[in-house]
């Protein structure tokens, strides 16, 4: 059974900086990946960034790209989000998920941090 532990959601300020981590236990990652969803109020979840494990190559999503860094720790399945510069737009619940194939392949979702962005 494949579990989570998310960490690093909360109240942010406006110009400021979060890092979300979350460790996947209970599956081997060769030929997956780790990787953050998010789902703002009202909206549809959007793919935000992966990081392929064996490979380490990554991918942004366009309302993030240029202010988000992910790495990862492969000696214990642990994948970070860095995202800089947040706005209103970033608040959301994010959702941590392992994948096959990025982002239409998601093998297993996490229960979600909620982050809140305040002016």
């Amino acid at each position: 059974q494949v579990q989570f532990a998310e960490s690093g959601g909360g109240l942010v300020q406006f110009g400021g900086s979060l890092r979300l981590s979350c460790q996947a236990s209970g599956m081997n990652l060769d030929f997956h990946g780790l990787g953050w969803f998010r789902q703002a109020p009202g909206k549809e979840r959007e793919a935000v960034s992966c990081i392929g494990w064996t490979s380490g190559s990554s991918y942004y999503g366009n309302s993030v790209k240029g202010r988000c860094t992910i790495s990862r720790v492969t000696a214990n399945n642990t994948v970070y989000l860095q995202l800089d510069n947040l706005n209103a737009g970033d608040t959301a619940v994010y959702y941590c998920a392992t994948f096959s194939a990025w982002p239409g392949a998601i093998d297993h979702w996490g229960n979600g941090s909620l982050v809140g962005v305040s002016s």
